[in-house]
């Protein structure tokens, strides 16, 4: 397994390596110009001159990408034009608030998915198993700024029960550690709702599909008839086997998540990844652009590597050879 995950990682350089570059020229190539965040309209000409000296932006575009790919070997980032500071400590500053905000909507992911699966499949062609269904698909329907915005009207403004932007209270530091965890919870709430919600649609879709495949087949049929309870059936054997396709959903479903951290961030004024590349974006801020870009690209990647390993854990038939013995 070693072996694979190293080579996994080996190949994953070129495809990242393809993404900065077609990002890197999409930017640059696109209209606009990051000295606008410092100069007002009537500005001297000089003065605006001299500051695209500063940044690097007077000298071509080859130069620049030559420039900009041996820093990136060495693994310098470069300085952030909005920020005024490495691009490395930029991230090092939102990445572990947008992998709180995934880590716990992935969670909720599973979780809800499992149960709506299961109840699903269990409960098929009953009143339980058409209302699931249908409101599973307005929640993977809805638009998630949509939802937001109602969920920010009804829990902060008509019905404050949670807060509804930011990752903690002011002056939150000084609280107690147990009150303070309390706060971020608080703060947590909606925004991994939206960002989990359709998701465990999704999850809880498949999984239905899946474990009902499962559940009639013939080993299944042999435990119920030598008197295993049902429950055991569903949770030790049958959902065990009809995990195997809905690992890639939820390792395919980290994607999803980055995209929609996006919007949940900039909605829930969420300060991580999500919001920071909507501002990197908006100051034409180059580098930043590109940082948030890498270590999207890093977390997809590591997301499918995950699925992968998964299948083991949960089939150990499978080796990583492709084939499956």
């Amino acid at each position: 397994m070693a072996l694979y995950i190293f080579k996994r990682v080996l190949g994953a350089i070129p495809l990242l390596f393809g993404l900065l570059t077609i990002t890197f020229f999409v930017i640059q190539l696109a209209p606009g110009d990051p000295t606008a965040l410092y100069l007002q309209g009537d500005a001297d000409p000089a003065i605006a001159e001299r500051l695209r000296t500063n940044l690097g932006l007077d000298q071509p575009l080859h130069i620049r990408y030559v420039k900009w790919l041996g820093s990136a070997v060495t693994g310098e980032l470069g300085v952030s034009f909005s920020k005024h500071k490495s691009v490395t400590a930029v991230l090092a500053d939102t990445i572990p608030q947008t992998l709180l905000l995934t880590s716990f909507a992935l969670l909720f992911n599973i979780a809800l998915g499992v149960l709506l699966g299961v109840i699903t499949a269990v409960k098929r062609g009953t009143k339980i198993d058409t209302i699931t269904n249908v409101f599973s698909l307005i929640l993977y329907s809805v638009p998630e700024f949509w939802l937001a915005l109602m969920l920010i009207l009804t829990f902060s403004e008509q019905i404050p029960i949670f807060p509804a932007s930011g990752i903690h209270s002011p002056f939150a530091d000084r609280l107690p550690t147990l009150h303070y965890l309390w706060d971020v919870i608080q703060h947590m709430v909606l925004p991994v709702f939206v960002l989990g919600i359709a998701s465990a649609a999704a999850t809880g879709r498949f999984l239905r599909g899946s474990l009902l495949e499962v559940i009639n087949q013939d080993y299944i049929r042999t435990a119920r008839a030598k008197g295993m309870p049902e429950s055991r059936i569903i949770w030790k054997h049958a959902l065990r086997n009809a995990l195997i396709p809905i690992i890639t959903i939820i390792g395919m479903s980290l994607p999803f998540l980055l995209g929609g951290a996006v919007i949940v961030e900039t909605i829930f004024g969420w300060p991580g990844m999500g919001r920071l590349t909507i501002d990197a974006i908006f100051s034409r801020d180059y580098p930043l652009i590109i940082g948030c870009t890498l270590v999207s690209g890093v977390l997809v990647i590591l997301g499918n590597l995950f699925a992968d390993v998964m299948y083991a854990v949960a089939d150990p038939r499978i080796r990583f050879t492709g084939t499956k013995e």
